[in-house]
C-alpha cells in the first residue's frame, strides 16, 4: 500500500468448512487482503486460488437510502435466490420442475422468517422490519449489511471487525449463529472471546508472512509464546556459537601451526546464519490520572425518571448509587437506554424530576463512541488541546498525549489522518486533563485493537476512582467490572450474578441444577397393553399426527411468502412451536417402534 510492503512471498491454504480468525497489528494489511481475495486490489503480485462456482459473503460497506423495506433489503442480497424467485413468475410447465427444485434446495418457503430471525438477533425489532432502510442511521446500516451478509447462501463468508457496531446481546447472538455456519467462515476481529468461541484456526501476520495456527486465540498465543521462546534460545546458541569461533580465530589466525583450522571457522562463521525471531506485537499504554477520591457515594439517583418526548417515557424508577472506585457494567440491548442514562449521569442530559445528587467536587470523564465525529479535522492532538492546557509548553502536550499511546508524529498529525482508535485515544486523553473522578465510557473499544483493548483494562484497574463502562467486548468487561447493572423494561437494576450467568441467561440456558434424583433399580414390571396390536396401532397413531404437524408447519412457512402482510414474529413461534412437538412426536415413535419384536 503505497510505499509500505505489507507482505512478500506470503502463503497460506485454508481448507473448507474451517473458521479462520485473522489477527496482527494495526496496519499490518487484515483488510487490505479481504481485498485481494475479493479482487478489489491489483497491485500485488502472486496468486490467489478459489475452487470455481464458489461464492464468497461479504459485508458491503456503503448502503444508499433505499426506500425498500429492511426485509425485503436482506432478502435482496442473495442474489441466487431471487434470481430464481424471478424466474418462477413466468416459468412454463417444462421450466417448472427445475426451477420448484432449485427453490427448495435454497430454502425458499423459509426465506423470509430466516431474515426475520438475523434481523432480531442483531437487535432489530418486529416493527422494524417494514420500515425503509433510509430510516436508520449508519450503525443500524451497517448491522443491516452484517445481516445480508449472514443471509444470503455462500461457500465462504468474509467478515471484518463485524462487532464494532453491535451491543454485547448482539455479539453473543453471532457467535452462536457463526458457530452453526457449515462454510467456510474467515474473520477480522479484535475481540478474544469471539475468536476463542468460534474460531478453530487462527492466521497470523508474522514479519510479512501468514502463519496458519490450529486451534482458537489461547490455543494461538500460547503456540506462539513458545514458539518465540524456542526461536530466542537458538539465537542464544547461535550467538555463542558464532563467539566461540571467532575467539578461536582471533587466537589462532595467524599461527601457522593453526593456520588450516583458522581458515576452516572462518568459513563455519561465513555460513552461520542470524535465526529468524518473530517481532512481538508493539506493546501499548494508556495512563489514567490518579484522582482526588470524596466522600461516599460520590453519585446516587432517586425515583429518577427521563423521557425525549413528553409522555412516554425512556427510563423510570431509577434508583441507583455510586461509591468510591466502583466498577460497574451497564449491560442491555441497544434501544434500551444504556447511553442515555449514561449521558444522564455524566450530566449530559437532565433527568425529568432532577433527582440527581452528587458532590460539587465531584468531576466526570465521560466518553461517547459518537464524539470522534466532532473533532476538528485539520487540529493536531497538539493545537486541539493546547487552549485547555493553558500555559503548557509544547513539549509537556506531547509528553501528557504519549500517556495515551499518541506518540512521536502522531501528537502533530492532523486529526483528519488518525485513524479510529488514535482519535479515541485524543478524546481520552482530553476527558482526562479534569482528573475525574468516574470515568463513564460508553463503546470505548470499537476502533481499537487487542493491545489497545488490553492497554485500556489496564490502565481502568489501576485508576483510583469510579468506572461505569460500556463495551461489546467480553474480555475487557470480565477483566475491568465486578458489578452489573442491567438496563431493561425502563429502568436500571443491579443483576444478581456474574457476567457468565448473564450470557447463561441471553443464550437461553438454565444456570440453576436440576436437583439429582437417586436412581433406584428395579426389575421392570411387563406392561400388559404392550401387547403387538397395541404398538402398531400406537405407531399409526404418531404417524399420523406427525404427518397432521407437518402440514400445519408448512402450511404456516408458506403465508410468510405472500405478498400480503403477516405478523412475522407470532408465525415464528407457531412453527418453532411446531417443529418441537414433531420432534416429540418422532421421539415417541422411535421408542415405540423398539418395542416391535
Amino acid at each position: 500500500m503505497g510505499n509500505q510492503l505489507l507482505l512478500e512471498d506470503a502463503s497460506a491454504t485454508i481448507a473448507d468448512g474451517v473458521k479462520i480468525g485473522i489477527v496482527g497489528k494495526n496496519g499490518c494489511g487484515k483488510s487490505t487482503l479481504f481485498k485481494v481475495i475479493l479482487g478489489q486490489l491489483d497491485n500485488f503480485s502472486g496468486d490467489v486460488e478459489i475452487p470455481k462456482n464458489k461464492k464468497i459473503a461479504y459485508v458491503e460497506q456503503e448502503i444508499q437510502n433505499l426506500d425498500e423495506s429492511i426485509l425485503q433489503f436482506v432478502l435482496s442480497r442473495d442474489k441466487t435466490l431471487m434470481s430464481w424467485r424471478t424466474k418462477l413468475q413466468n416459468a412454463s410447465a417444462e421450466e417448472l420442475p427445475e426451477i420448484m427444485e432449485q427453490l427448495s434446495f435454497l430454502r425458499s418457503d423459509s426465506a423470509e422468517s430466516r431474515v426475520a430471525e438475523i434481523l432480531a438477533g442483531l437487535g432489530f425489532s418486529q416493527s422494524d422490519l417494514n420500515r425503509p432502510v433510509r430510516d436508520f442511521s449508519g450503525g443500524w446500516r451497517m448491522r443491516l449489511a452484517l445481516a445480508g451478509a449472514l443471509f444470503q447462501s455462500s461457500d465462504y463468508l468474509l467478515l471484518d471487525e463485524p462487532t464494532n457496531h453491535l451491543d454485547l446481546e448482539a455479539v453473543l447472538w453471532l457467535a452462536s449463529y457463526l458457530k452453526k455456519y457449515t462454510g467456510t467462515l474467515v474473520i477480522i476481529s479484535h475481540d478474544k472471546d469471539l475468536l476463542n468461541t468460534i474460531c478453530n484456526h487462527i492466521l497470523h501476520f508474522e514479519g510479512k508472512q501468514l502463519v496458519l495456527y490450529r486451534g482458537n486465540f489461547d490455543t494461538y498465543r500460547a503456540t506462539f509464546t513458545l514458539k518465540r521462546e524456542n526461536q530466542l534460545k537458538m539465537a542464544e546458541k547461535q550467538k555463542a556459537k558464532r563467539e566461540h569461533l571467532q575467539s578461536y580465530i582471533d587466537r589462532f589466525r595467524y599461527k601457522a601451526t593453526k593456520a588450516k583450522q583458522a581458515q576452516s571457522r572462518i568459513k563455519m562463521l561465513a555460513k552461520l546464519k542470524d535465526e529468524p525471531i518473530v517481532d512481538l506485537e508493539p506493546t501499548d499504554v494508556f495512563s489514567f490520572p490518579q484522582t482526588e477520591l470524596l466522600p461516599a457515594p460520590c453519585m446516587k439517583i432517586q425515583d429518577g425518571a427521563f423521557s425525549y418526548v413528553q409522555g412516554i417515557p425512556v427510563l423510570t424508577k431509577l434508583n441507583l448509587s455510586i461509591g468510591n472506585n466502583d466498577r460497574i457494567a451497564l449491560l442491555g440491548k441497544n434501544g434500551n437506554g444504556k447511553s442515555t442514562l449514561a449521558k444522564l449521569m455524566a450530566g449530559q442530559l437532565p433527568l425529568d424530576s432532577r433527582t440527581l445528587t452528587k458532590s460539587t467536587k465531584f468531576k466526570v470523564g465521560f466518553f461517547n463512541q459518537h464524539q470522534n465525529e466532532e473533532l476538528p479535522p485539520l487540529e493536531t492532538p497538539v493545537s486541539y488541546l493546547a487552549p485547555i492546557m493553558i500555559g503548557k509548553r509544547e513539549a509537556d502536550i506531547r509528553s501528557y498525549v504519549a500517556k495515551f499511546g499518541l506518540t512521536a508524529d502522531k501528537a502533530i498529525t492532523q486529526i483528519c489522518c488518525l485513524s479510529g482508535g488514535e482519535k479515541a485515544r485524543l478524546l481520552l486523553a482530553k476527558i482526562c486533563l479534569t482528573k475525574p473522578q468516574i470515568l463513564i465510557l460508553d463503546e470505548p473499544t470499537n476502533h481499537l485493537d487487542m493491545q489497545g483493548r488490553e492497554a485500556l483494562a489496564d490502565a481502568l484497574n489501576t485508576f483510583n476512582g469510579s468506572v461505569i463502562l460500556i463495551t461489546h467486548d467480553f474480555h475487557i468487561l470480565e477483566s475491568v467490572c465486578d458489578t452489573l447493572w442491567i438496563v431493561d423494561n425502563h429502568t436500571c437494576k443491579e443483576f444478581d450474578g456474574d457476567l457468565q450467568d448473564y450470557k447463561n441467561l441471553l443464550l437461553g440456558e438454565t444456570t440453576k441444577a436440576e436437583p439429582t434424583k437417586k436412581e433406584v433399580h428395579q426389575t421392570p414390571k411387563k406392561n400388559k397393553t404392550e401387547k403387538l396390536p397395541y404398538i402398531k396401532k400406537h405407531l399409526k397413531e404418531l404417524e399420523k399426527r406427525v404427518e397432521a404437524l407437518h402440514t400445519e408447519r408448512d402450511a404456516l412457512i408458506q403465508s410468510l411468502i405472500q405478498p400480503k402482510e403477516v405478523d412475522f414474529a407470532n408465525i415464528q413461534k407457531q412453527i418453532k412451536e411446531l417443529e418441537m412437538q414433531i420432534s416429540e412426536a418422532e421421539n415417541e415413535w422411535t421408542v415405540w417402534a423398539d418395542k416391535m419384536p
